[in-house]
């Protein structure tokens, strides 16, 4: 499905002004944004393509802004989305969000996911950290 051509419009540029104050730091500024954008897009959101990213987006400025249990529920909401469950980078998020919240079992299993979809190279850039929970796991695979 497809929003309407104004609809879609509005809603990318609400997420750009987003992602220009994610870029210079302004996170409350920037989550104002994608909320404003998602309340744009109809009901039911997660039927949405424009929903994933606005999702992951809100997920992505919460994370930064050490509010993980608001980056938990965004990225779960972006993986019921379209193209969301087989995002490796939505899953990675997912499970170091999963992690700062203390839900490790849990985010072992979206951690594995990532890798499983993309290898190391998805943790290259990320803290140890994660990627050391879930070493042992894929040792031999």
């Amino acid at each position: 499905m497809e929003l309407d051509e104004n609809l879609y419009e509005q809603i990318v540029t609400l997420c750009n002004e987003g992602d220009a104050h994610a870029e210079e730091g302004e996170l409350d500024q920037a989550i104002r944004k994608y909320l404003t954008a998602l309340n744009l897009v109809p009901v039911p959101k997660h039927v949405w393509e424009a929903s994933t990213w606005i999702y992951t987006a809100l997920g992505d400025a919460y994370f930064i802004n050490e509010e993980y249990e608001f980056a938990k529920n965004n990225y779960f909401n972006a993986l019921n989305c379209p193209d969301g469950i087989s995002n490796p980078l939505i899953l990675l998020n997912l499970g170091e969000s999963l992690v700062e919240c203390g839900e490790i079992n849990r985010a072992k299993e979206y951690l594995l996911k990532a890798y499983m979809l993309e290898g190391y190279e998805i943790f290259s850039e990320e803290d140890e950290k994660y990627y050391e929970l879930i070493k042992d796991s894929i040792k031999g695979v």
